[in-house]
């Protein structure tokens, strides 16, 4: 029988963990590949020390955080658009407060990992599509757009930006959380200065000091 906690890949089996979210009445278990909480671990996973693991089968502090904002607020009915989902845990909590969920992964094993992840809560108002942002093509409109920990790379944010402005809804949000990196306030910065509104709650993750902060930034259209 297989190991439903071993992941096979052509680059050798990767060992799959559980990470469990327990918030206002709910319970989430999700599998991963390593939570990176600290800087340190952040590190050494940058250094290549486990350079087979794809970056979107880990748990990075960000999608927790993030995980943590979606809980505190009201998705009834609402329509979702998750970018860059991962292992699919903020997706997964707003799809359990009643929303209608499009999760998008450009690397087809986090992507099987994101399905699992619905299939292993029993979330069935979740759907999953491969999302290049260079080349996006989705035309839907969402009531909120989901990214965690996507601003790092730069030559990404024309793109991000564009998916933002073309994708949202009229009155809908942007709920996009980041560790305070320092190459990802350009876009958040622009956005501000064309008019758009930009709010910050600060979470911490991690339970053994010291903790990591992180941002969630709400961007809304003025």
């Amino acid at each position: 029988m297989m190991d439903p906690h071993v992941l096979g890949t052509t680059a050798g089996d990767l060992q799959l963990e559980e990470y469990n979210l327990r918030l206002g009445g709910h319970a989430w278990r999700i599998l991963h590949t390593g939570a990176i909480l600290s800087h340190e671990d952040e590190r050494r996973f940058l250094r290549g020390e486990q350079a087979r693991i794809p970056y979107g089968i880990v748990l990075w502090p960000a999608a927790i955080a993030l995980a943590h904002e979606v809980a505190s607020r009201t998705f009834a009915g609402a329509r979702v658009l998750e970018l860059g989902a991962g292992t699919g845990l903020p997706g997964l909590v707003a799809a359990s407060l009643g929303a209608r969920v499009m999760q998008t992964e450009i690397q087809p094993v986090a992507m099987f990992v994101c399905k699992k992840n619905a299939e292993r809560n029993g979330i069935t108002t979740v759907q999953h599509r491969a999302g290049d942002w260079t080349a996006w093509d989705d035309t839907e409109r969402y009531d909120c757009i989901l990214a965690s920990d996507v601003l790092y790379a730069e030559e990404m944010h024309p793109h991000l930006r564009r998916i933002f402005e073309d994708n949202l809804a009229p009155g809908g949000r942007v709920l996009v959380s980041d560790p305070f990196r320092k190459q990802s306030l350009g876009l958040l910065e622009a956005m501000a200065a064309d008019g758009w509104n930009v709010a910050m709650s600060k979470w911490t993750v991690g339970v053994v000091p010291p903790e990591r902060a992180v941002g969630v930034y709400e961007l809304t259209r003025a």
